[in-house]
């Protein structure tokens, strides 16, 4: 909020010192005849009186009548000068040679001096002096109480559109979250009462589509599990017969491609959940080498080339660290499952802990991801073009589902080049 204020108010003081010194600046040019026979006017008086006193005296004693007057007119400035002085322009002097006063004007408009001759060779010059250093102190002490009202006027105005704003930012970065329930409940009297109020039907909308979305993918994901089931429990039964070969062969394949329907299935209903907020985190202190040791017993079994080296690197100032065990465990599993799919000889697992929360980054030395797809891999269902193939590729949920499961919990997957020339994703879990 500062931020804002200070712009605004710096657009304000500078819109309104530039405008106190142009505008009147034009408008003076621009009238600036009006301005001068007012002046006339308003000092013919003084005039008169100042000519008088002159033509009273002989011509030998002016210079006392200049010294009298200066005194009696103090602070004010009176000079006996020639009409030939070079203070005076030209046209300033064939006005006074036709006995025609002449003015000068200062700020604002106002009279600075004004000129009048006495004969054909002296004219007499009244001065208005600049003003005292207290004056000007007076004048800029107004110019900051008045600087500091329209301060004082733009943070009450500022102040609720602020905090609406601020409301409105809040329970936009909790939709992000996965609070599909949030609503700003700003007023419709609110300024930003009709954009609050816009912004809650979209929410709204957005959350009555993901709700069905998902109410469809669990109902189409339960309803699948049964007929493949009962297919994978028929095609099993078939198989116990004596078949030919090439009849076997062919059941086989039809059994392979319904447990990998299956499995696709199971793959739908974890990132489904996953996507509903009311499922909360779990927070158990585990050791994290007794966990990163059972995750990779899990998938140890999966390790089809014997040649794969899986190194673990743990840098750990705590012993135990607060996770959700299963959430975590399946994105690593899922990571490490991508990394043997993709690897050539080596993998490596990497875990560091401090106070702010815990790193684990799983490294390999393949053929690495382009760094203008490194985010779109954790899209559901988005595969690499190298991966099409789902021999190769699985069914691009796998990524979804870990950077899911790590959002969960707060934290974050990211994917980076790898040390070993491959790639490496990086999990962060905050404390």
């Amino acid at each position: 909020m500062f931020r804002v204020l200070l712009r605004l108010y710096l657009i304000t003081i500078v819109t309104f010192s530039a405008a106190i010194y142009l505008i009147p600046k034009a408008v003076i040019q621009l009238f600036e005849h009006r301005y001068v026979s007012y002046n006339l006017e308003q000092s013919r008086g003084f005039q008169s009186l100042i000519v008088k006193e002159y033509q009273r005296a002989p011509v030998q004693q002016w210079a006392n009548v200049t010294a009298r007057l200066a005194a009696d007119f103090a602070p004010l400035k009176i000079q006996l000068m020639r009409l030939e002085d070079a203070s005076f322009t030209s046209q300033e002097q064939r006005l006074l040679e036709q006995r025609q006063p002449v003015i000068r004007l200062g700020k604002w408009g106002w009279m600075e001096d004004v000129s009048s001759a006495l004969d054909d060779q002296l004219v007499v010059k009244l001065s208005v002096p600049p003003d005292p250093l207290d004056m000007n102190m007076l004048y800029w002490s107004m110019n900051v109480l008045i600087g500091a009202a329209l301060l004082a006027c733009l943070l009450f105005w500022l102040r609720p559109h602020w905090r609406d704003l601020e409301r409105l930012k809040s329970t936009a970065a909790q939709l992000g979250q996965g609070d599909l329930a949030a609503r700003t409940h700003i007023p419709p009297s609110s300024n930003i009462g009709s954009l609050a109020a816009v912004f809650d039907t979209m929410a709204n909308d957005i959350e009555l589509l993901l709700n069905q979305q998902r109410d469809l993918l669990n109902a189409v994901s339960h309803e699948l599990r049964t007929p493949l089931t009962r297919l994978d429990f028929g095609l099993a039964l078939a198989l116990s017969d004596d078949l030919p070969a090439a009849s076997r062969e062919r059941l086989q394949g039809l059994v392979a491609h319904i447990r990998e329907l299956d499995e696709l299935v199971l793959e739908l209903l974890s990132y489904s959940r996953l996507q509903n907020p009311a499922q909360l985190p779990e927070q158990v202190e585990v050791v994290l080498d007794e966990f990163i040791d059972s995750i990779l017993g899990s998938i140890d079994e999966e390790l089809e080339n014997p040649e794969i080296v899986i190194d673990v690197a743990l840098d750990c100032a705590l012993d135990r660290f607060a996770l959700d065990p299963r959430l975590t465990a399946r994105a690593l599993q899922n990571l490490l499952r991508n990394a043997m799919r993709y690897c050539e000889r080596r993998i490596q697992v990497g875990v560091k802990v401090c106070a702010r929360g815990c790193e684990i980054w799983v490294d390999d030395d393949g053929i690495g991801i382009p760094a203008d797809q490194r985010e779109r891999i954790f899209e559901p269902f988005y595969r690499l073009d190298r991966s099409r193939d789902r021999a190769t590729g699985g069914f691009g949920l796998g990524l979804a589902i870990s950077r899911r499961a790590l959002e969960a919990q707060g934290g974050t997957l990211t994917a980076q080049a790898s040390p070993l020339g491959g790639a490496r994703f990086r999990l962060w879990l905050p404390s």
